[in-house]
């Protein structure tokens, strides 16, 4: 690696390292706590790289970025920063920095993020957003997998590729839409939301087109639209033109095993309309390390909503993160306010989490070690039943339940029996074509390759 690079954070520990590291990697560095520091520095000519902090003494690298570029369009910029949230991902994108890193980042990452920004050029930034953050977006992780969708959602944002986002209940699906509607192009315009009975009737289709105007439409959970509304919204995707809305969509479960089944099923043609681009959110339980973060986010926004100032202790905080969370991102927010309300203290304990979540053996874990197994799924049902807080479940759940069992049931088996096709349909007491078509449907082998990767 070759160049001069200019590193800008007010962390000395930070700047040490990163000198070190890339001097021993054959570069020149100019390191400082200031970005007045780094934009003369730019100004003067210097630097073939800038890595900077957000948050720093004398302002926040984020604002900075347009200055930069006007001094040097083709300086690379890495932003990196502890503000680990999908606006500071969105506004890094919008301000055309090369990357973006969250705190605490990957040394070894960052090296090869930097080698690749001295053999890039950057393009001309473009005007940022004037959206300011919300303090109602929960959609917060440092995790790889949060940024990973950050990053995701600021590449869509300002194209027009419709957009199915998938996930389980409560991880966030709508907030991800309307994210990319308010900090897109179409900001302005309007964002509607459209369910089955907005696709009733003859003028259904056209009344929903009136109210969105150029703005944007997501169907909600269009994996739940019967057949008849199917065929409306597939007519009313075809008679879009270049000024039409912009298409979102949300879904519970993956719809490709669903696709032109005659019985709950979707339409093949409605489908690809709407993944131009699909953006998977995960569960909470496959990002642990965010519940620390997420509930003290939702702390801190029942204090300000007149709850008294609390905060977790280190016992409280572990059972947290070792509880499954099948109600996910909204689960936990619901558990958060109602130990602010109950807390007598500032500090909330673990046994006052175990009262509102029950004690961690009593979780769907111990529940499965029963000998009765029909008790064991009745427990965990109606666990599922008892967290929806007083609602239903989603429609689809019967569905939904079929294909949680029967996909694990399948691999155990398959990992039983070495993935031997015949042995496996055997020991289920299926017909091996059978068995390879559940396979099929069910993306088990695909789920079983990411595994190992």
């Amino acid at each position: 690696m070759d160049g001069t690079i200019l590193v800008a954070d007010d962390d000395r520990t930070i700047r040490t390292v990163l000198t070190q590291a890339l001097t021993r990697a054959g570069c020149k560095v100019h390191a400082t706590a200031s970005l007045n520091t780094l934009l003369r520095w730019a100004e003067e000519g210097k630097g073939d790289l800038a890595i900077t902090d957000v948050v720093m003494p004398d302002g926040n690298g984020l604002d900075m970025l347009p200055r930069l570029a006007e001094l040097r369009p083709n300086l690379p910029v890495i932003v990196i920063s502890a503000q680990n949230t999908i606006m500071t991902a969105v506004h890094a994108a919008e301000a055309e920095a090369f990357d973006y890193l969250p705190k605490p980042f990957d040394l070894p990452d960052l090296m090869k993020r930097a080698s690749r920004a001295l053999n890039e050029r950057k393009k001309t930034a473009s005007p940022r957003s004037e959206v300011e953050p919300t303090d109602d977006l929960p959609l917060i992780g440092r995790t790889p997998l949060m940024q990973a969708l950050y990053r995701l959602v600021a590449r869509v944002m300002n194209t027009d590729l419709p957009v199915l986002i998938q996930g389980e209940s409560g991880t966030g699906k709508s907030l991800i839409a309307r994210a990319i509607h308010d900090l897109g192009d179409r900001r302005t315009l309007p964002f509607v939301v459209a369910t089955g009975a907005d696709l009733c009737g003859m003028d259904g289709p056209s009344e929903l087109l009136s109210r969105a105007r150029g703005g944007t439409i997501l169907f909600d959970e269009v994996g739940d639209l019967d057949a008849d509304a199917q065929a409306r919204a597939a007519r009313l995707i075809d008679g879009l033109d270049g000024s039409g809305p912009r298409l979102m969509a949300t879904t519970q479960r993956d719809l490709r095993p669903r696709l032109d089944a005659e019985v709950g099923g979707l339409r093949s043609d409605l489908y690809y309309r709407l993944a131009g681009a699909q953006i998977d959110v995960p569960p909470l339980r496959a990002r642990v390390d965010d519940i620390p973060l997420l509930s003290t986010h939702f702390l801190h926004r029942a204090e300000r909503d007149g709850g008294a100032v609390h905060r977790f202790s280190t016992e409280a905080t572990d059972l947290l993160r070792g509880h499954p969370w099948p109600g996910n991102v909204r689960q936990l927010e619901n558990v958060t306010r109602r130990l602010v309300a109950t807390a007598p203290a500032e500090e909330i304990t673990r046994p006052e989490v175990e009262a509102v979540l029950g004690p961690a053996t009593a979780g769907p874990k111990a529940t499965l070690a029963s000998d009765d197994l029909s008790e064991s799924v009745r427990a965990h049902l109606q666990r599922y039943f008892d967290l929806q807080g007083g609602q239903l479940p989603p429609p689809g759940l019967h569905g939904r339940i079929l294909r949680e069992v029967e996909a694990p049931l399948i691999e155990i088996a398959l990992d039983a029996t070495g993935g031997n096709q015949a042995r496996c349909a055997d020991l289920l007491g299926i017909n091996r074509n059978t068995l390879r078509k559940k396979i099929t449907d069910l993306d088990i082998l695909v789920t079983r390759r990411r595994k190992l990767m």
